[in-house]
């Protein structure tokens, strides 16, 4: 019996220690397969919207296979661009996540090409109780009086535009809620004409949207005109002379 139980120990050491030699090589030949390629990672966190410099990256060794698309390989392809993104320490610094910085104010550089920022003046009601932060999508409504029908009107004029700053703070990183004087707005070129042309003739108000709902629905507004009501003519009675003989 003893016998029998130290030939079977003996045969199982022996097939767990060939089982670890197969893993070990199999390790060994994908490493060598596998070469590691130089990647930028933040050093530490960086913020939305900030300029990039030397001290707050690092470049680390990584494994050739697993670099993300349009990674940076030296710390001179990454400096002096401007973070679209919050980065954390040893996130990889990828393209399509950094702008490059070619002069001015640091909100320009995040502005989308061929679109415009515009800043529309807001106060508590107009900005949704100052819950309007950076990153969130907004309706923007316009209202003016139609002399004709003696009635404001209200309708949508744009919809889904993306909110750039607040004030001066283009951060994302801010959840708590805070009355401002100003909101800015990306849009296309054509739509600032009409948010301008509706800031002279009336009244503007932003509407919160919700992230996920991107939907663009059908505004058009058709307003019934009051038509005149038609003017009842009065006739008169018929006169009869009568002649009275003398």
């Amino acid at each position: 019996m003893n016998r029998r139980f130290i030939i079977m120990l003996s045969i199982a050491l022996l097939l767990a220690l060939l089982a670890g030699w197969v893993a070990n090589r199999l390790i060994q030949d994908r490493a060598v397969l596998v070469k590691a390629v130089p990647v930028v990672v933040a050093k530490v966190e960086i913020p939305f919207g900030v300029k990039l410099e030397e001290s707050q990256l690092e470049v680390i060794p990584w494994p050739g296979d697993l670099v993300p698309q349009g990674a940076f390989s030296s710390k001179e392809q990454v400096v002096n661009k401007i973070t679209m993104n919050k980065f954390y320490p040893d996130e990889i610094i990828t393209e399509k996540r950094i702008s490059d910085y070619l002069g001015g104010s640091t909100l320009s550089a995040l502005i989308t090409k061929e679109y415009r920022a515009i800043s529309v003046r807001v106060d508590d009601v107009v900005g949704v109780a100052g819950f309007i932060l950076p990153g969130n999508r907004v309706d923007i409504l316009a209202t003016k009086m139609d002399r004709t029908i003696n009635h404001a009107i209200t309708r949508t004029l744009l919809q889904n535009i993306k909110v750039l700053a607040v004030d001066q703070e283009a951060s994302q990183e801010k959840e708590k809620p805070a009355i401002v004087r100003a909101v800015t707005l990306e849009i296309k070129p054509e739509q600032a004409e009409i948010i301008v042309q509706a800031m002279q003739e009336g009244t503007i108000r932003l509407t919160l949207r919700n992230p996920l709902d991107s939907e663009l629905e059908d505004t058009t507004v058709k307003v019934a005109e009051e038509q005149p009501k038609p003017v009842e003519k009065i006739r008169g009675k018929k006169r009869v002379l009568k002649i009275i003989p003398w």
